[in-house]
């Protein structure tokens, strides 16, 4: 098994896109790249922790690759904005490539580069691609928290405007 450790905004909206492929194994919302350990929601979210929200996706490389991975994972959220995604703002919602290996962090760039190439947004990709350093698992009310909420979960995707955003770069999403 492989892993890969993604942010992009709120992780509520990180983990349903992955659930319909194969070769992915399990995805667990928490937080990552901070210097606190076992930090809570309200510690992350108060900017003094340094981690931000992100998922951990458990896969088999053998069937799917890191690289199919970052094509789902930058059809979820807006690469160009540094600060935060849609109402969610500052530090703990900026969006992050945490690379596990030096394989990882080629292909993440190679990524970006292709898709800068292709103008699909009107600036350019700002995500960052850093070392992994840490994971810890978010409090259980967080996982998978489009099923456990599911109208709350779709009244955010709509109402944050990052459906809209989403539809308008890459179409009609499921």
């Amino acid at each position: 098994m492989a892993y890969a450790t993604l942010a992009g905004g709120c992780f509520w909206c990180l983990v349903k896109p992955f659930t319909s492929y194969d070769g992915i194994k399990k995805i667990t919302s928490g937080y990552s790249g901070g210097h606190t350990e076992n930090p809570t929601y309200e510690e992350v979210c108060s900017n003094t922790t340094g981690h931000v929200e992100a998922v951990q996706i458990e896969y088999d490389d053998s069937v799917i690759s890191f690289g199919s991975i970052l094509d789902i994972y930058f059809k979820t959220f807006d690469p160009t904005d540094k600060n935060g995604q849609f109402f969610d703002r500052g530090e703990s919602y900026r969006p992050v490539i945490f690379y596990h290996d030096d394989n990882q962090k080629d292909v993440a760039e190679q990524k970006i580069q292709s898709l800068n190439a292709q103008n699909i947004f009107d600036k350019p990709i700002v995500t960052p691609v850093e070392p992994y350093r840490n994971f810890y698992p978010a409090e259980d009310y967080h996982q998978d928290y489009y099923k456990k909420n599911p109208m709350h979960y779709e009244q955010y995707q709509k109402g944050s405007g990052r459906k809209a955003f989403i539809e308008n770069h890459w179409g009609t999403q499921s």
